[in-house]
């Protein structure tokens, strides 16, 4: 998936060691330019990842690329943005290839499309309605 917006704010560094060795957790947050701005918080694991959006200046338009997760924890979910690449926004420039993006999603082109038969349009068969017989006692203004 992915969202345009300005970036706001650069979330602090989260560090640590696992069983698989150290680790780092960054984050940030973007506002939509939508009529009703959202603001969008994002979180980027591993060095390069944090790497990437401390190499863009505040307040500039971003492009970036995201997987939504959620899970569940005490009968309660969560759900996180985490960012796989933010890049500066350039106008009328097309999404970055998918190929170089891990874990991402490119379906084959669709055929094109081959023309329907228009639906046989039903025919008007209406009835004339029965005469009403003319009320004198009728006092409606039509």
């Amino acid at each position: 998936m992915e969202i345009t917006g300005k970036l706001l704010q650069l979330l602090p560094d989260v560090q640590g060691e696992s069983a698989r060795g150290p680790w780092i957790r960054g984050g940030f947050v973007i506002e939509t330019g939508e009529d009703y701005p959202r603001k969008v918080a994002f979180t980027c694991f591993g060095e390069e990842r944090v790497a990437m959006v401390k190499n863009i200046p505040m307040n500039s338009l971003v492009q970036v690329t995201f997987t939504p997760e959620s899970r569940e924890f005490n009968e309660r979910w969560y759900t996180d943005l985490r960012c796989s690449r933010i890049q500066p926004f350039v106008a009328g420039q097309m999404p970055p290839a998918a190929a170089g993006m891990a874990g991402s999603w490119n379906p084959a082109p669709a055929a094109p499309a081959q023309p329907a038969a228009a639906p046989a349009q039903p025919q008007a068969n209406f009835a004339q309605p029965p005469a009403m017989p003319a009320n004198e006692n009728d006092d409606l203004p039509f």
